[in-house]
């Protein structure tokens, strides 16, 4: 059995296990999955199979490499660009702490095909969804145009991210955070930077300043 035959049915598996979402955003209303919640799945149908996943970084990205515990060589690999968290009460260890944790939530998501609340598409105010849709024509993609995949995974991360923030300064602190990669994605990828852009500031108005 090939490695992505063992991935394949071990995603099976796990649609058929039944997980159960524990994290809670009490300000936007929705339920996510955390970490525990599918880890020790994962784990059991890994070792079941014959897989194991392997959690590591670059200078820009992080990695999820699943490997074949039985084929020498034989693995998968998913990526995604470095999202930085950032707790403006919070130590430097516990803004670490959060990234690797979100990291591999994200990456664990990505691999085994999770399927989760959209914090895009779950818009139900008319006036907003007007205004998304003017920015979104204002995006202009030439009919040829492939979006760098690493940018476009590190705007989907960042917006997850900070859906999942409680506070305002929470949502400034993450943009500040990876402000080096959101210049870069204004200067080079203006269709990414638009949409960063407009699903911030939907998010910032979920708030209001004390």
């Amino acid at each position: 059995m090939t490695v992505f035959k063992k991935l394949q049915k071990a995603r099976l598996s796990l649609v058929q296990s039944n997980l159960k979402k524990s994290g809670k955003n009490a300000f936007a209303k929705y339920e996510y999955f955390e970490l525990g919640d599918f880890i020790p799945t994962i784990h059991k149908i890994f070792d079941e199979v014959g897989l194991c996943g392997v959690f590591t970084f670059g200078e820009t990205q992080a990695f999820l490499i699943i490997h074949d515990t039985e084929k020498e060589g034989a693995t998968i690999t998913f990526a995604t660009p470095l999202v930085m968290a950032n707790n403006p009460k919070g130590q430097a260890i516990q803004d670490l702490g959060s990234t690797h944790t979100y990291l591999r939530r994200y990456l664990w998501l990505m691999a085994m095909e999770i399927v989760e609340h959209d914090t895009v598409d779950a818009i139900t105010d008319p006036q907003e969804q007007a205004r998304l849709n003017e920015v979104r024509k204002q995006i202009k993609v030439e009919p040829n145009f492939k979006p760098d995949e690493s940018r476009v995974l590190f705007v989907d991360g960042l917006i997850d991210y900070g859906s999942k923030c409680t506070r305002l300064s929470d949502i400034v602190s993450l943009w500040k955070s990876n402000q080096s990669q959101v210049d870069d994605l204004k200067k080079n990828h203006k269709a990414e930077y638009a949409r960063l852009q407009a699903e911030f500031a939907k998010l910032k108005e979920n708030f209001k300043e004390d």
